[in-house]
């Protein structure tokens, strides 16, 4: 896509001969249409793809991309990325890092997330410039039309040069991209672009970007997929929660449980529990009240990530597309909704996060504790029931206890048990 692939201006090899000419040319075009007077020479595919960036809430002005991680965080995870077993071929093949270099070599993931970024300083400060930078969305609803973006889209190779972008800050630039897809499956597995000043965008970018795809496809061919968290499109994974007691943990895909903190084990249910997601600003106070910062939520869910690998998106922070969370809690409620008080009884060993003193998590763990209790209450069965009040999460339930005790009857010595441990209790509440 882009205007190498229309008739637009007549003029299109003028992009290699005289580029500055060119860029004014396709400046004009995009004024116009931005202001509302769309320019009958621009291909209807670019502008509906402007309109879609627009509905996005992309400002052609002054938008920077959204960042879906840290620079840092990033480049960490992309270590582990099927895609790294080809970025030394690519590198070679593509990257100049010379002190002259111009352009840059990027590869993203299958949703525009940028992994890697190699070139010289030159071309890395003007990405810079633009926060061109690993952890940064560059998929349309990111940052608007671009040539990552359109290979997205479009599924196919795409070059945009100068002002075929929809933020203005991108018009002196050119960038080439192409979907690499993994060969048994054809699912995107990324994009790789090389992008720079557009006078350095030259006939033979487009067919060097292409045989960089073919070159990084075969290579895949011969790579192990990988055992461990990261996948990649079209793939699913499990994660296995279990939360309730005083030993959290975390498995993925049947791997042996792994401890966690319980400040983890805190973010991850709030994660669990809300599928909207939550902004960093959202659970640095639920997570710390006041004093908490999104740099430390940020600093956690790296921390989540090296653990678990790449469960968790960001912008808002939320299980990743394609990973199913199964916790111990969320199987008591299922037992629970499907009228199985006995089974959820069974499934419920200890309090939720028992040694959490969180407040939101103090929330859920009392709607998991009261709804078994109501449950147990309702069932009238009066062996559930004195099972309950015998243990530490129906310890204080005086209401289970009365009815346990009514349905046993006064001679019944298990009736007996459960009204002498309530007295007691009753006796330290009035103390």
């Amino acid at each position: 896509m882009g205007l190498s692939n229309s008739s637009i201006l007549n003029s299109a090899d003028l992009r290699f001969s005289a580029p500055e000419e060119y860029a004014r040319t396709l400046r004009a075009a995009h004024e116009a249409t931005i202001s509302g007077a769309p320019d009958p020479r621009l291909p209807p595919s670019l502008i509906k793809s402007w309109q879609r960036s627009l509905a996005l809430g992309i400002n052609p002005d002054q938008h920077r991309p959204v960042h879906r991680h840290e620079v840092s965080e990033a480049r960490s995870l992309s270590a582990g990325r099927r895609l790294a077993a080809v970025m030394p071929a690519l590198s070679q093949l593509l990257a100049d890092e010379t002190a002259t270099g111009r352009h840059l070599l990027i590869v993203t993931d299958h949703v525009g997330e940028v992994l890697w970024r190699i070139g010289s300083r030159q071309a890395l400060r003007l990405a810079d410039s633009l926060e061109f930078v690993e952890g940064a969305d560059w998929s349309e609803s990111g940052v608007g039309t671009n040539a990552i973006s359109e290979a997205l889209v479009t599924g196919v190779p795409a070059q945009l040069f100068s002002a075929e972008h929809l933020v203005r800050t991108h018009h002196d630039w050119a960038c080439t991209a192409s979907p690499i897809r993994d060969p048994l499956t054809g699912d995107v597995l990324g994009v790789l672009d090389v992008s720079g000043p557009f006078e350095s965008v030259t006939p033979d970018s487009l067919r060097l970007v292409r045989c960089g795809v073919r070159l990084a496809e075969e290579l895949l061919k011969s790579a192990t997929p990988p055992a461990g968290p990261d996948r990649d499109a079209g793939s699913t994974l499990a994660l296995k929660l279990r939360l309730l007691g005083d030993a959290p943990s975390a498995a993925l895909d049947g791997d042996t449980l792994r401890p966690l903190t319980l400040r983890r084990a805190e973010i991850l249910a709030l994660l669990a529990s809300r599928t909207q997601g939550w902004s960093a600003d959202e659970l640095a106070y639920e997570i710390h009240g006041d004093a908490g910062t999104a740099a430390a939520i940020r600093t956690e869910m790296h921390r989540i990530r090296s653990l678990l690998g790449n469960v968790v998106e960001a912008n808002p922070y939320r299980f990743a597309a394609g990973v199913t969370v199964d916790s111990d809690a969320a199987r008591v409620a299922r037992h629970l909704r499907a009228g199985r008080v006995a089974a959820a009884f069974a499934a419920y060993p200890a309090r939720f996060l028992n040694r959490s003193a969180n407040l939101a998590i103090g929330f859920l763990r009392d709607e998991l504790n009261e709804a078994v209790g109501a449950s147990v209450r309702a069932s009238g069965d009066a062996r559930l029931m004195l099972q309950w009040c015998l243990s530490d999460m129906g310890s204080v339930d005086t209401a289970a206890a009365a009815a346990a005790a009514k349905l046993m009857g006064p001679d019944d010595p298990r009736g007996q048990l459960v009204n002498a441990r309530m007295e007691r209790i009753d006796r330290e509440l009035r103390a």
